[in-house]
């Protein structure tokens, strides 16, 4: 059955195979990535599973797929999320991915046409998909995680290693599915600075760096705030067409100066400005859900479609950042009961919800209607 609509999905502890130090299994992943990003391959083990290669459906080419040699008795997979396959009417017989025997000769639009559902009007006929029913190695849904963390459509071609095969990476399953809570325990302050803000004067900039190499998070420290008390605190995260471009699709713009208004006029507070664009699918995504928006979907549905969950956030890195500052509890400037969930789920106390909502207007009106009804957001 589909999760609902705003819960937020498991972030499982895993740990990290063998006596690798952390900063290099990190490095690992770092890699992996990069190969995905630039369409190479990655090999990937896992526990009681053989290696396999894979490929990012989203950057693969016909020379790669062409390289890989599938036949009918060798076949090469592709894997879809359940959310991606759901919306292809496919049907879902193994937990976290689906596996699906392709058409053969392997070509990589015709693998990016079901994988990406801005397609879908372009390339309407798809399926029937014949899909297995087997269990599938946990190093397969690793690869649609790695796909994930590489900022790309959720969906990757995979095949068992040959002989002689050689990747541009090569990887655990543990490192990839252990990976978050991994990069938590490098998370540095860096520094920080005092930047004065319009309505806002007295306000700290701190920055902070994982050891990944990954985009940096950051607090914006209104005033002299306790930490022997729940801190007034916003979690946002970064919007780059509403906090920049002021985009009228959404209500984050309004959100994140109206939150430093509030916390200012409250005489002090933070707010977390977490590196997590389009719910935790990354710009590109979100620019490819508006397509979908545009298409007639709603803002849950548009994620799911693009193989997502409605909600992709964590919210371990807004507890460790809390943390570092000497914050142990919070009073919580949200709308959104899942914040409050996730962020007592990460060992922050929520002594208060404080609501946070704005007017709307007729291009977020939809949008805004959604959250309230499918993910429960109390505007």
């Amino acid at each position: 059955m589909p999760s609902p609509p705003g819960r937020k999905r498991e972030n499982t502890k895993r740990a990290l195979s063998g006596p690798m130090p952390l900063h290099l299994a990190l490095d690992r992943v770092a890699r992996a990535v990069e190969a995905f990003r630039r369409g190479n391959s990655v090999t990937i083990t896992g526990v009681g599973a053989g290696q396999i290669l894979a490929f990012a459906v989203e950057t693969a080419s016909d020379a790669l797929l062409a390289a890989l040699k599938a036949t009918e008795r060798s076949p090469a997979l592709l894997l879809l999320t359940h959310a991606r396959a759901r919306t292809l009417k496919i049907r879902l017989y193994t937990p976290d991915v689906v596996a699906v025997l392709p058409e053969l000769p392997l070509r990589a639009d015709d693998l990016r046409a079901i994988a990406d559902p801005t397609a879908d009007l372009s390339s309407p006929l798809k399926g029937p998909f014949d899909t297995l029913r087997k269990e599938l190695p946990e190093n397969f849904a690793a690869s649609v995680k790695l796909a994930k963390l590489a900022g790309l459509l959720p969906s990757t071609i995979v095949r068992p290693v040959k002989t002689g095969t050689k990747a541009r990476a090569v990887i655990s399953s543990s490192e990839i599915l252990g990976y978050e809570d991994a990069v938590l325990q490098t998370l540095r302050v860096v520094t920080r600075a005092r930047v004065p803000l319009e309505g806002a004067e007295r306000t700290e900039l701190v920055a902070f760096r994982a050891g990944d190499g990954g985009p940096e998070h950051y607090a914006i420290v209104i005033g002299a705030p306790p930490t022997g008390s729940p801190v007034l605190t916003r979690l946002h995260s970064e919007c780059f067409t509403g906090d920049l471009l002021a985009s009228l699709k959404c209500d984050c713009g309004d959100q994140l100066r109206g939150a430093i208004e509030t916390i200012s006029k409250a005489g002090g507070g933070v707010l977390l400005y977490l590196a997590q664009e389009g719910r935790g699918i990354g710009l590109i995504n979100k620019l490819r859900a508006y397509r979908l928006q545009d298409q007639g979907f709603d803002t849950i549905e548009a994620n799911e479609r693009l193989g997502f969950e409605a909600d992709e956030r964590l919210y371990g890195v807004a507890a460790r950042m809390l943390g570092l500052l000497g914050y142990k509890s919070v009073r919580l400037l949200t709308n959104n009961p899942d914040k409050v969930a996730a962020l007592e789920a990460a060992g922050v106390g929520v002594a208060e919800r404080v609501s946070h909502a704005f007017p709307d207007n007729e291009h977020n009106r939809a949008y805004l209607r959604t959250k309230a009804e499918k993910a429960a957001h109390l505007l």
